[in-house]
């Protein structure tokens, strides 16, 4: 696991009255356990990861209230598993990544929204929206009103947001519908605190068994039960929907002294947007704001009375919602319509369409929108001042930089092992031309970046392979689809393996076996080493049971073995699937392993190996063809010490962890011999003392064989 959280699982035990510190994602744990829930599924990804590493990690304390923890294959795994809570008064959650994991999970929640729920059953998703976010750009909010479940987007307070999950679980009984609850990335790890009560153990869990089923063809997602069921979702969920979210006021409205205009927000947004009332002069330390707000705990579906109620008797109400489509706004616009207001609604035309709300766009559009309703009462001046101050210092910053802030695409960590397989690719490419690469999502996608510039398409999790099937029979030569060892067991396998397969695709497929799902947290998989014990499944296995002959394992770091035997499945005259498995372990579990033991051993004053690469300052040439190929961050620039040229010499930093690419593309790429490496010996023995007199002797020898000039 990327990190430890044994201190965090010990506060999920405080009780009724104990006051619960921590981030965000800990107090949406707590809320579950206080909720009752009996199981929890899910699968990893930014920014709700840590809920399922603070699950996994705690699966004794789980056993201990009977609540049960399923590490689920994919997103569509975890969705099915609530069907539990379908003819059963069981109480289940289950949680992923935004969008990207809705859509894996979408056939089981469409299918669960239809037949609807008994026990309540509750979505945690990860809204990875904005700069922030890895995945494109889309939010949750079209798939809840799709599937006509309800969506609730908590305000970033602990204890609003624990309150929430609660009330969540009760609309969901009180309407039998799914709750989604989105929480973006600030929300998730935001820090802070609440009073907690205690954890419930479920009435059903393994504790407390059921012992009968129950069988109801109304359930079931076939005609004609299904045709009864959407008329059910509109006649009967729906208005119990609206009624229980008003009755409970799961949304908030904030009285405010000037009464002519208002803000409807996004609850998930609600602290960015008083965050930039404060620097306005609108809102003090606490929230209190002058200007009423009006938020959305709940955003779909909205209810009427509330949105009415609010707006009568205001000239114009700003709605912050963020992204596009304008959903909100257009339903706003309807209701009020409806309603005979007039009311204006201003949203889009002063904050952007698309993009995340940073405080910085917040506080630009809160200021149009003051400024364009002309409240009275209201100094304009001044908080037309604060947007100025805003943008004098953004342009201030620009101007120190000497132009606008540089990007900063993501990129490879250092001695990341799936560097040095785009370096063997475009060692590959100077001898077969360009290739198309069927890339995949995961750390591998960063090969689309420079300076590899290798990727000509990412189309899902495990899909590499499958995104190249249109390709592979109308392109020249093999197309290379590069999955990695988390997207095999998640969908690429079932998918991309047994298609090609079925299809005698002539291809070839490179899979990174770099022992867990590495991007969001080396969380463990099924080719992951159990405790330093063989997998319990290899990839070479599956391979092979499912019918692949060519399989090649290949030692990542190995850059001219690596391209021998790419270059062998590219021109081979066997024809079907060729699989080649780079097997190296992630960088950074490895660092996280061996640096404490090192400095464990270096305090006992027991010997300690470390292996530094570097560069020859009189070698280098000033080419940098090593940089270009290898990419790591470890390997820069610095001037030349020879006077005689201008060119800054290749360099290698502290940051090195030894991996060894650098001298392996040197080597590969036929390039200058200007690399060495050194073993860095700390607490040195006798033998160790005795070869470094040795080795220092035998290197000074040609310096004392030269006379001394006259």
């Amino acid at each position: 696991m990327e990190r430890s959280f044994a201190k965090e699982i010990e506060q999920l035990r405080k009780g009724e009255g104990e006051v619960f510190e921590g981030e965000g994602i800990m107090a949406i744990t707590k809320a579950l356990l206080q909720a009752g829930v009996s199981y929890i599924g899910g699968y990893q990804g930014a920014p709700v990861s840590h809920l399922l590493d603070v699950l996994s990690q705690g699966q004794g304390f789980l056993g201990e209230l009977g609540v049960h923890f399923e590490n689920s294959a994919n997103e569509a795994a975890a969705a099915a598993m609530l069907a539990a809570s379908i003819n059963y008064p069981i109480r289940g959650a289950a949680t992923w990544k935004s969008t990207v994991g809705t859509n894996v999970a979408s056939d089981a929640l469409s299918n669960l929204a239809s037949a609807g729920v008994v026990g309540g059953a509750m979505i945690i998703v990860g809204e990875d929206y904005g700069e922030g976010a890895s995945i494109i750009q889309e939010r949750t909010h079209a798939f809840a009103m799709k599937s006509q479940m309800w969506l609730m987007d908590p305000r970033p307070d602990h204890g609003r947001m624990v309150e929430l999950i609660a009330k969540g679980f009760e609309l969901s009984e009180a309407t039998n519908t799914p709750v989604i609850a989105e929480f973006r990335i600030r929300a998730c790890h935001l820090h802070g605190r609440f009073i907690a009560k205690d954890n419930v153990k479920p009435a059903v869990s393994s504790l407390s068994r059921l012992s009968e089923p129950v069988f109801n063809v109304g359930r079931i997602s076939l005609p004609p039960s299904t045709y009864l069921q959407e008329k059910h979702k509109i006649e009967v969920r729906l208005p119990a929907a609206l009624d229980f979210i008003r009755r409970e006021k799961l949304n908030e409205h904030f009285e405010g002294s000037c009464k002519e205009i208002g803000i409807i927000l996004q609850g998930g947004l609600y602290n960015s947007v008083v965050k930039a009332l404060q620097q306005m002069g609108l809102a003090d330390a606490f929230g209190g704001s002058e200007i009423p707000i009006l938020c959305l705990n709940v955003t779909y579906p909205l209810v009427p009375g509330e949105v009415t109620e609010f707006c009568a008797g205001k000239t114009a109400v700003l709605v912050v919602e963020e992204g596009q489509p304008d959903y909100l706004e257009q339903a706003l616009n309807a209701m009020l319509r409806k309603a005979d207001l007039q009311t204006v609604i201003v949203g889009k035309s002063v904050l952007p369409m698309g993009g995340e709300y940073t405080a910085s766009v917040m506080l630009e559009g809160v200021t149009k929108f003051i400024e364009g309703a002309v409240p009275q009462g209201l100094d304009l001046k001044g908080i037309g001042a604060a947007a100025e101050r805003a943008r004098i210092a953004k342009r201030d910053a620009a101007a120190l930089l000497g132009g606008p802030l540089p990007k900063r695409p993501a990129g490879f960590c250092v001695g990341c092992p799936e560097r040095p397989v785009f370096s063997a690719i475009k060692l590959l490419e100077r001898d077969l031309g360009k290739i198309h690469i069927a890339a995949d999502i995961g750390c591998h996608s960063f090969s689309t970046l420079e300076p590899f510039n290798l990727g000509n398409s990412i189309l899902g999790y495990g899909l590499g392979l499958s995104s190249s099937a249109g390709v592979t029979p109308n392109f020249s030569k093999r197309v290379i689809s590069v999955m990695g060892d988390g997207g095999f067991w998640h969908n690429g396998l079932v998918s991309g393996v047994a298609g090609s397969l079925y299809n005698q695709q002539d291809s070839v497929l490179v899979v990174m076996n770099n022992g867990y799902t590495s991007a969001t947290g080396q969380q463990s998989i099924l080719s992951s080493k159990k405790e330093g014990n063989r997998p319990r499944v290899t990839i070479e296995k599956a391979l092979a049971m499912m019918g692949v002959g060519w399989i090649r394992p290949v030692r990542n770091y190995s850059v001219g073995k690596m391209k021998r035997v790419l270059k062998e499945a590219m021109t081979t005259t066997e024809k079907g699937l060729k699989v080649v498995i780079a097997n190296s372990e992630c960088q950074l579990a490895v660092q996280r392993r061996v640096k404490p033991l090192a400095a464990k051993k270096l305090a006992a004053g027991e010997r300690v190996v470390r292996t530094r690469y570097g560069v020859d300052d009189e070698v280098c040439t000033g080419d940098h063809s090593c940089i270009r190929l290898s990419g790591c961050p470890s390997l820069t620039l610095k001037d030349t010490p020879d006077p005689l040229r201008r060119d800054p010499v290749a360099h290698v930093n502290n940051e090195c962890v030894g991996c060894g690419l650098c001298a392996e593309v040197a080597d590969a790429a036929a390039l200058c011999p200007s690399f060495w490496r050194a073993d860095v010996v700390q607490n040195p023995g006798f033998l160790d003392r005795f070869l470094w007199r040795i080795r220092s002797w035998v290197i000074g020898l040609p310096k004392a064989q030269v006379a001394p000039a006259e």
